[in-house]
C-alpha cells in the first residue's frame, strides 16, 4: 500500500509547487509593479527578478519531468529557502508580504516532501540512504 501512496503524494506535492511557483512567473517576467517593488527593496532589480523567474521556471519544468523531479525539488527548495530568508531579513511579513511568505513556506514544504519521498534518487546522497545489508 505504501508504494502506491508515495508516488501519488509526490505528484500532488509537485503540482502544488509548480502551481505556486508558476503563477508568480507572469509578475516577474512582465515587470509588474508589485514584483519590481519587492526586488527593488532587496536590491535585486531587475537582474535578480529575471534570474529568479528563470530559475523558478526551470524548477517547474524539472518537477514535471519524471527523470528530473529530484533536481526540480532541490532547486525549488533552495529558491524558497532564499525567499523565506528574504522575508525574515528585509521584506517582513505584513500585508501582501504575509501571503507571499506563506506561499514560499508551502512551496518549500511541498518540495521537501518530494525530496523525502524520492530521497533515494538524490544525487550523491541517495545511495548512502539505501538500506545496507546487515552484517552477520
Amino acid at each position: 500500500m505504501k508504494t502506491r501512496i508515495s508516488p501519488i503524494l509526490s505528484w500532488i506535492a509537485q503540482i502544488i509547487a509548480v502551481i505556486i511557483m508558476g503563477q508568480t512567473l507572469f509578475f516577474k517576467f512582465s515587470g509588474a509593479p508589485e514584483s519590481v517593488d519587492l526586488f527593488t527593496e532587496i536590491g535585486m532589480e531587475p537582474e535578480g527578478r529575471i534570474l529568479i523567474g528563470i530559475l523558478e521556471l526551470i524548477a517547474c519544468i524539472l518537477l514535471l519531468i519524471p527523470s528530473s523531479i529530484t533536481y526540480g525539488a532541490m532547486l525549488g527548495s533552495g529558491l524558497m529557502a532564499g525567499a523565506i530568508i528574504g522575508h525574515f531579513t528585509t521584506l517582513g511579513w505584513e500585508g501582501d508580504r504575509l501571503e507571499l511568505g506563506i506561499l514560499a513556506i508551502v512551496t518549500l514544504a511541498a518540495c521537501s516532501l518530494v525530496l523525502f519521498i524520492r530521497r533515494y534518487t538524490i544525487p550523491f546522497l541517495g545511495s548512502a540512504l539505501q538500506d545496507s545489508p546487515s552484517e552477520p
